[in-house]
């Protein structure tokens, strides 16, 4: 097998991967990403012990135990492009040789869990409140620059989707792509499931207007009024979507956990947006330790 070349998988001098700045032993096989680098601290308080901390520019990654599982926290940054790196870079890590540069023969899959915010985009769907995405649907483009083949479910769900808003013809190629069922399903009880909208951009591509006009004013209205057989349009962020779409083209399993934090429909915002990220880290972490990951 051809070595992957040293412009294409960047290592360091101590053997660790470029952002990341990790070694393939300093990372579990189960990941919980953050897209803020100060929230890693937040999450791995609550494990049992550490064993190391990396930090590279906004990559901050901690891995340790809670109990006996073996967990890495990452934080990843805001948005898709820094997915694009985390998600590559922790495949890297996992199912290729650092000493050849070549795939391993052997692939192994991860399980990465998003914890982060977003906006709710149903009037019922509270401030303060768990939302488990059933599918990432991506406004941002990553995905169409890769190879990603969908399910007859997930091809029927984007042409309603793109019929309904119509954004393919205007802003984007949407994609999509669904949550693992192993890692969705322990994350019911406290969770409202739905699909989780990536957006590019926090204004313009969320519908805020502040002094620039929209080329889809109605883009809220849309999102908030689709629905495809049973599911709806429950929340957006930024992360998503680029998650479940390099994650499954890489045989991994993802799901993405938010607690809202606006309601775009009630215009409510929460009191306490600090609280309500420590109840999602603490509820969720308990549905990790209880499972079989």
């Amino acid at each position: 097998m051809q070595a992957i070349a040293p412009s294409e998988l960047i290592i360091n001098t101590r053997g660790a991967i470029y952002h990341l700045d990790c070694r393939p032993e300093e990372i579990a096989s189960t990941i919980i990403t953050v897209g803020d680098p100060d929230r890693v601290k937040e999450v791995s308080k609550y494990f049992d012990s550490i064993e190391y901390k990396n930090q590279h520019r906004e990559f901050v990654t901690h891995t340790g135990y809670l109990g006996k599982k073996r967990l890495t926290v990452c934080g990843t940054g805001i948005g898709p492009d820094n997915i694009d790196i985390v998600l590559n870079e922790l495949d890297a890590l996992k199912n290729i040789d650092f000493e050849t540069r070549t795939i391993k023969p052997q692939l192994s899959s991860l399980n990465i869990i998003r914890m982060g915010t977003c906006g709710s985009l149903q009037r019922e769907f509270a401030v303060d409140s768990f939302v488990a995405g059933t599918h990432g649907l991506g406004l941002d483009n990553l995905l169409n620059f890769y190879r990603n083949e969908n399910n007859e479910e997930e091809k029927q769900l984007l042409q309603a989707f793109n019929t309904h808003t119509q954004i393919h013809q205007r802003v984007t190629n949407p994609y999509i792509n669904t949550a693992s069922p192993s890692l969705l399903k322990l994350f019911v009880k406290d969770y409202t499931h739905g699909i989780t909208v990536t957006c590019p951009g926090f204004y313009g591509p969320q519908g805020r207007v502040l002094r620039l006009g929209l080329a889809q004013p109605d883009l809220i209205d849309r999102l908030t009024s689709f629905s495809f057989g049973n599911y709806r349009i429950a929340n957006f962020e930024m992360e998503s979507s680029a998650i479940y779409g390099l994650g499954k083209c890489m045989g991994h399993h993802c799901v993405s956990l938010n607690v809202i934090v606006a309601n775009r429909i009630s215009k409510t915002f929460s009191k306490d947006g600090n609280a309500a990220i420590e109840n999602l880290i603490k509820t969720s972490l308990d549905n990790i330790a209880g499972s079989s990951l």
